[in-house]
């Protein structure tokens, strides 16, 4: 209730002080009756420049008019952030999305109406339309790539908040997507923040894109010397104790070759909760695996080689005396 309340003071303020900036435009603008002098005092404290007036009074209009344009903004992505939160039949993604193509509207829209309110006269920019365009071009080529290569991810839903991925060398769950990259927070709490281009070029593992069950392999070798057929079954009863490994899919394990020092296994199991980690699964299978083996005289390889001589040395003879 307290947290309700304080979201309800909060936008209050930002409604004022948007209340505030719209009346000081207006006052700005001569529309309120008696304002003239005013007006004319703040005008002569300028001085021209090309075909523009530049006064303390075209100053404070342009300042009060950003001001009052980004406040706005500000309060709509706030009141939209709430609405669509509540929003219960759409998912994370679309929720998402539905707030950066609405505040991407919401800037567009504020831009024009600055433009409207100021005067200014779009058609007098032509003269450096060209090189501003050449500008963009160049400098903010990285900054539009990765905006739309969010929108798009958000659009086809490869990578959602939540996921688990894998891009290069880096394991993490998807925390945020942001307008420029996309956090991934690794299991050792490092964010990784990974342009949003990257994640459309680049090849990336999603473990929980369509289905979150995940497979995790555990390589085991088993001396020859032991009953193997005792230690598959202590193998699958110490993987199926685990509290994290599903029971279906059905956990398995196989032989997989005849090494040099003993036979080879490979435990198949599955989870369903990746961003949980999955060494901590293994080192809990091979811990239960290991008391088990002691318990039933299952004995684990060690690295060993066969040295054959085929000739041995003669002892030189002692020396004479």
């Amino acid at each position: 209730m307290n947290g309700r309340k304080f979201g309800i003071l909060y936008g209050l303020r930002w409604l004022v002080l948007v209340l505030v900036l719209v009346a000081l435009f207006v006052l700005l603008s001569g529309e309120v009756p008696g304002s003239g002098p005013i007006l004319d005092f703040m005008d002569r404290f300028g001085f021209e420049a090309a075909r523009y007036r530049i006064s303390l009074l075209s100053v404070s209009r342009l300042v009060v008019t950003v001001a009052a344009l980004f406040v706005a903004v500000r309060l709509v992505n706030r009141l939209v952030h709430r609405y669509v939160k509540r929003a219960d039949g759409l998912d994370p993604t679309q929720k998402l999305l539905t707030e950066k193509l609405i505040g991407i509207a919401v800037i567009a829209i504020a831009f024009f109406m600055g433009i409207d309110a100021l005067g200014i006269d779009l058609t007098a920019l032509t003269v450096f339309s060209g090189a501003f365009g050449l500008a963009v071009g160049f400098g903010l080529q990285k900054t539009f790539g990765n905006l739309f290569a969010g929108l798009i991810l958000l659009m086809d839903r490869s990578i959602k908040p939540g996921d688990v991925i894998v891009v290069g060398d880096r394991f993490g769950w998807v925390n945020r997507i942001g307008t420029r990259a996309v956090s991934v927070v690794t299991r050792d709490g490092k964010e990784h923040l990974i342009p949003n281009e990257n994640l459309m070029t680049q090849e990336v593992e999603n473990w929980s894109y369509s289905d979150r069950n995940v497979r995790i392999h555990i390589p085991v070798r088993v001396s020859y010397h032991s009953d193997q057929d005792r230690a598959l079954e202590l193998m699958l009863e110490a993987a199926r104790a685990a509290p994290r490994v599903l029971n279906d899919p059905p956990t398995v394990a196989w032989i997989t070759a005849f090494g040099d020092s003993g036979v080879e296994y490979d435990i198949r199991l599955w989870i369903n909760d990746p961003e949980s980690g999955v060494g901590n699964v293994t080192s809990d299978v091979l811990t239960r695996m290991w008391k088990l083996f002691r318990e039933n005289d299952i004995r684990l390889p060690f690295p060993q080689r066969d040295l054959h001589i085929r000739n041995w040395p003669e002892a030189p003879a002692p020396p004479s005396t």
